[in-house]
């Protein structure tokens, strides 16, 4: 039963990083920690090691249909990765008080950004063409990526949307080039919060991790590609109803 329920998730997981640039972490972290029994900082490592080579493989994806802007990215990437350092810390420093409450913060988030994109969907923008200068809008956004870099590291939870809404909001595109571009930079910034995580004494459980891993990237190949050729809004209307109803089941079944 376990070992579906680590299926089930990585499957999750990948969805919603192929559909729409989120954290592994949404699907993951709450699955082990409420339904598994997990440590959250234990959950969180897993789920940012899921995150690398699905958002990794998303990326390439959207990059093969031009729907990245490397330029920008990698500048956003630079002061993520700085970040995601310091988040990784303070994440081990609130785990060791409340072994649970990166658990509850990633349950939250999930339902939180269900409401969010059932009821206000990303959509519009510009194409990457439109912005190549290194302008203040480039320089807010590598702001806003230490900070996300900082809360990836900290709840392993949250950071692919809201780099989304760094790129559609601070810089204006479209959601497939903000997803796409949010996916590359999610996946060096999982890695580093995930080596940080290791090195800072979370526990590996290798054959759940190898369940979780593979059924992500079978999960993140299948939605990227859909993603690529879906119409936008109903896009946000799936993965909205996919975060709310399992942001609350799990929540519900933690408190019960």
């Amino acid at each position: 039963m376990l070992y579906i329920i680590y299926i089930l998730a990585g499957l999750g997981a990948g969805i919603v990083t192929g559909l729409a640039g989120l954290s592994a972490a949404v699907i993951i972290t709450p699955m082990l920690v409420s339904l598994c029994g997990w440590q959250s900082y234990d959950a969180v490592n897993v789920a940012l090691a899921s995150d690398v080579l699905a958002s990794l493989l998303s990326a390439y994806t959207y990059y093969k249909n031009k729907n990245i802007d490397l330029k920008r990215g990698v500048y956003v990437t630079i002061t993520a990765f700085l970040g995601t350092i310091v988040g990784s810390y303070c994440g081990y420093l609130f785990s060791q008080s409340n072994p649970d409450g990166l658990g509850y913060l990633s349950m939250a988030t999930t339902i939180l950004l269900g409401v969010k994109f059932l009821y206000k969907p990303v959509t519009g923008g510009m194409d990457k063409a439109a912005n190549r200068t290194i302008d203040n809008k480039t320089r807010k956004a590598m702001i806003f990526g230490a900070i996300i870099g900082w809360v990836c590291g900290f709840t392993g939870s949250g950071g692919g949307v809201l780099m989304l809404m760094v790129f559609t909001i601070v810089l204006g595109y479209n959601l497939k080039i903000a997803v796409g571009t949010s996916t590359m930079i999610m996946s060096l910034v999982a890695l580093t919060g995930s080596v940080s995580h290791i090195m800072m004494g979370a526990k590996i459980y290798p054959l759940p991790m190898i369940c979780i891993v593979a059924a992500c990237l079978l999960g993140a190949l299948v939605s990227a590609r859909f993603a690529n050729k879906c119409e936008i809004k109903k896009l946000n209307r799936i993965v909205g109803c996919v975060l709310l109803v399992l942001g609350i089941v799990t929540l519900l079944i933690k408190l019960i």
